[in-house]
């Protein structure tokens, strides 16, 4: 058999004659015609004016946070429950993450405790420099109460929807939310340049900032002229034309992950102490993962039992994101919270759910799964 991975690449003759195109054209340089599409093309998805074509979710990250005037030993608000770049971005610029607990009702930034971390930075003279949400696993977080809080304490938001791209919220794109939004195309997301990423925003100012860094902060010269140091940050002519081919193709891979979404969500509804990740009604998530959480005293199996479960088939699954404040990198920083997503995490496993899993192989992993129940 065919090993199941958890998140996939899809690409076909689309990707094929587009990126062939492009290398016929020799523009395979970092830049080119297919930069400058693709970044019109995902920009006008998203509904904001600028795109910025990049070599990684976690550059425009860095991007984001230097364009927000974030400098050494500020504070910056990082969700705990999500991959580990939300906060490394913070201390690429010398500056501290401040974790926050995410609601059990959505597994993203809770809203509530923002606003604690918030009033306390104030009471004490000294507010984060910035607040980074995170759109996980495809599911948008509450912008109607963040970008509230942002424009109350005056404190730039970032929108970390490295995994949302598709996704909406209230009528709203993923990433047009906040000062900029971010956008990963690494290749376990649901449209993928191979590696790669997008800084979209609204302010063309930081759009030409963030294009000026990510070439290295050359001057307009014949020759190479540096008045500050910048980074190697673009997007590959050949990868934009790939991401283009895979942008044109998003509707149908979001349309067949809502199907495996919703065919696990029915198969594995008659086992006790399994439960799906939360939706909520504000938003449409682009799918990118399903999640469930695993109750071993109810299930009769813990998480880990049954990843090993699916592993022995030759199945992939992942545990959900370990919270970054239980991560050894950031050691002696505490949690804003109760602890929801430590809790989580123990119970907490990702399926497969690349686009192309067929139904046979999707009934396998539910049956292999149904197998580790108590009998």
């Amino acid at each position: 058999m065919t090993r199941i991975y958890l998140s996939p690449p899809e690409v076909g003759p689309d990707e094929r004659a587009t990126l062939l195109e492009a290398f016929d054209s020799n523009w395979i340089a970092p830049a080119g015609p297919d930069i400058d599409a693709f970044e019109r093309e995902v920009a006008e998805r998203t509904g904001v004016e600028h795109a910025v074509a990049l070599s990684s979710g976690t550059a425009a990250l860095h991007l984001s946070l230097l364009l927000a005037g974030v400098e050494p030993g500020d504070e910056v608000l990082v969700p705990s429950f999500t991959f580990i770049a939300s906060a490394a971005a913070a201390t690429y610029v010398g500056a501290r993450p401040v974790f926050v607990d995410c609601s059990p009702e959505s597994w993203n930034l809770d809203p509530a405790l923002a606003e604690e971390a918030l009033l306390k930075g104030a009471a004490r003279g000294r507010l984060p420099a910035a607040v980074i949400t995170v759109d996980l696993y495809g599911e948008t977080a509450d912008y109607a109460a963040l970008e509230a809080l942002c424009v109350r304490f005056d404190v730039p938001l970032i929108e970390d929807s490295a995994e949302a791209v598709g996704s909406t919220h209230r009528g709203r794109a993923a990433g047009s939310f906040g000062a900029a939004g971010v956008f990963s195309f690494n290749g376990n997301k649901i449209i993928t340049t191979s590696g790669g990423g997008m800084l979209v925003t609204a302010n063309r100012g930081w759009a030409e900032r963030a294009r000026y860094l990510a070439t290295q902060a050359r001057e307009p010269f014949a020759h190479y002229e540096h008045v500050e140091v910048g980074y190697n940050y673009r997007l590959s002519n050949l990868l934009a034309a790939l991401g283009r081919a895979q942008l044109r193709g998003l509707p149908s891979r979001m349309a067949r992950r809502q199907q495996i979404d919703a065919a696990y969500r029915e198969g594995l509804a008659g086992l006790p102490g399994i439960s799906p990740m939360p939706r909520t009604a504000a938003g449409t998530p682009n799918y990118w993962l399903t999640c469930v959480l695993i109750d071993p005293a109810t299930f009769g199996a813990d998480r880990e039992q049954v990843r090993l479960a699916l592993e022995e088939a030759d199945i992939e699954s992942r545990p959900t994101w370990k919270p970054l404040h239980l991560q050894p990198a950031f050691s002696g920083i505490d949690l804003i919270g109760p602890g929801h997503c430590a809790r989580i995490f123990e119970r907490g496993l990702c399926l497969p759910t690349g686009s192309a899993l067929t139904p046979a192989d999707q009934a396998r992993i539910i049956d292999i799964i149904g197998s580790q129940a108590r009998a």
